[in-house]
């Protein structure tokens, strides 16, 4: 597991913790199996998830895929 510096500026003043926090109510959902989005298999549907669903930042942010990854066990 990697460490990840929540503190890194992203975007606008955005930061790592600013876009986990703005996700985490819908995956949670999602991964709780209570969204009309099935439960994520693998990192893949994870990343294009986020990329989709993030606020302004529509790139690839791995310290959000990787936080999310660890905390769902997802590989």
């Amino acid at each position: 597991m990697k460490n990840i510096d929540y503190n890194k500026y992203i975007w606008k003043g955005w930061t790592v913790q600013d876009f986990i926090e703005a996700l985490e109510d819908d995956i949670s959902y999602i991964m709780a199996d209570t969204s009309i989005i099935p439960p994520f298999k693998n990192k893949d549907e994870l990343k294009k998830y986020c990329m989709e669903n993030q606020p302004y930042y529509k790139r690839y942010i791995p310290e959000v895929i990787e936080h999310f990854a660890n905390k769902y066990n997802i590989k």
